[in-house]
């Protein structure tokens, strides 16, 4: 018996809306309005920066008004430059949320800067230490719309980012 793995769609929630399936990436724009974005900036590597299902990715927001634009300075093991850089690209673009595509890398930075352009205290303050969580400003956090490209680190569904 074969499975076709191509006829595999679902929606579930824990407590992350999770779409998955052949074709869903056209459901981009579409969940990103869900997620009440109407300017995201788009998060991701160099690598993946450069190829045509990034490309795709970009067209279909465009195409659906949410715009097409692009941070890619994120490095793998991403550090605080990258995510302060981001920051600085969200906010000069006066964006409202992020799109993170990506493996774990671009994922965590996206979900670090949708994090950090809303709080006045530096991201370090918020480190995994005791309760420094409850210093978090939570209504600042800006929408994130995870597309993972690889498996196996879980960023898409965690509220962590590894930076």
């Amino acid at each position: 018996m074969s499975l076709d793995f191509a006829a595999l769609r679902g929606n579930w929630n824990y407590p992350t809306s999770v779409r998955f399936g052949a074709g869903r990436i056209a459901e981009l724009p579409d969940a990103c309005r869900a997620a009440g974005l109407r300017r995201p900036l788009l998060v991701t590597d160099p690598g993946l920066a450069a190829l045509p299902m990034l490309e795709s990715a970009r067209a279909a927001l465009s195409d659906a008004g949410l715009g097409d634009a692009l941070f890619h300075d994120v490095k793998s093991n991403p550090v605080l430059r990258n995510v302060e850089a981001g920051v600085a690209a969200l906010r000069a673009g006066d964006h409202d949320g992020v799109v993170a595509f990506g493996g774990g890398s671009a994922l965590d930075a996206g979900k670090a800067i949708a994090f950090a352009a809303g709080q006045t205290r530096p991201l370090w303050d918020f480190e995994d230490v005791g309760d420094w969580w409850s210093r978090a400003n939570a209504d600042a956090i800006l929408p994130v719309v995870a597309v993972p490209t690889t498996e196996g680190t879980g960023s898409e569904v965690g509220r962590a980012a590894v930076i």
